[in-house]
């Protein structure tokens, strides 16, 4: 049996048995831990075909570590960490899992602005301390939410706001007008949305911060921020210090800057407790979104080992 390396953290663990289909196929699987760390992988990746990959990174140093890897299967549907000038001077095709966890992390989006906007989790805090004074709340139906990037999990929070009766509007510069209506919002630059909404939603791809301090000094006081995109979005000093002036009301998310290091984040600081919602990175984990990746993830290396065009290449810029 030729092996197959694994090394994100849910691989296998939802509800399709993943080993059993690659077993039929004549492959055998692995498990390598979801950090990547080189050393412990080396012996893995010596005789790895294929790689399922998690969040962690895939440099020129893995893949010169893996003589015979074919391809890359991303297990999600980001591809930053993955060094696709590397894998492509290598002949090693990347893929990725577009769309598998989309429903969920818009469902975990909108379940943030409802936590912070009812405070539900300082609520939890104070119950369980003897406290049991009320805490007022806003209305999502009567917010304008803003949502930055409008791809599928930005459409799909749209969606399901609509259903709460919010205004929604939306930015996207790789999206026109008519794309932007036609996903269910009304048009809105980002520098707009700091002033003009109450909530702003974050669905875009890393590499650029946009939550600066520049953007937060127009914000509006009432401003909640949620983030399940990239840490690198958003300025978490200049955060932690526009929340402890006042200048915005809260911040959820599901991603921070080192994510498992979190710690060191300046928005875990216990004075901010109340104003501060931080999940695990755990917006995608899902029943049904575990088995869509996976089963997306397989499909597309098998394409390749069988020698056919993967259904989700991801191709290197020009």
């Amino acid at each position: 049996m030729s092996q197959i390396l694994a090394t994100s953290r849910s691989f296998g663990s939802g509800s399709v048995d993943l080993v059993a289909r690659l077993a039929e196929n004549g492959h055998s699987v692995s498990m390598g831990p979801s950090d990547h760390d080189l050393d412990t992988l080396r012996p893995l990746l010596a005789d790895a075909v294929a790689w399922v990959a998690g969040t962690g990174p895939v440099t020129a140093a893995h893949l010169d570590a893996a003589p015979n890897l074919r391809v890359v299967a991303r297990y999600g549907v980001g591809f930053e960490a993955v060094d696709l000038a590397a894998a492509e001077a290598r002949g090693i095709i990347v893929t990725n899992t577009p769309g598998a966890n989309s429903s969920a992390v818009a469902d975990h989006a909108v379940g943030l602005m409802l936590a912070a906007l009812r405070g539900i989790p300082e609520g939890d805090r104070r119950v369980r301390a003897g406290d049991w004074s009320v805490l007022r709340g806003r209305e999502l139906g009567s917010l304008t939410v803003g949502i930055v990037g409008f791809g599928r999990i930005g459409q799909g929070v749209a969606a399901r706001l609509t259903g709460f009766g919010s205004r929604v509007v939306a930015h996207d510069p790789w999206m026109t007008t008519e794309q932007i209506v036609a996903g269910g919002a009304e048009p809105l630059n980002f520098t707009q949305m700091a002033a003009e909404c109450d909530i702003v939603t974050l669905h875009a791809p890393g590499g650029t911060t946009l939550v600066t301090p520049d953007w937060l000094a127009s914000a509006t006081p009432s401003l909640v921020i949620i983030n399940t995109a990239r840490p690198d979005l958003v300025d978490e000093q200049a955060l932690a210090a526009a929340l402890r002036q006042g200048a915005i009301a809260g911040f959820a998310a599901d991603t921070l800057a080192g994510d498992t290091r979190g710690d060191a984040s300046p928005l875990l600081a216990e004075d901010l407790a109340a104003r501060v919602i931080v999940t695990p990175h755990f917006g995608a984990q899902t029943v049904e979104a575990v088995d869509n990746m996976g089963s997306i993830a397989v499909t597309n290396l098998l394409a390749v080992l069988n020698g056919d065009t993967p259904p989700h290449p991801v191709r290197t810029k020009a």
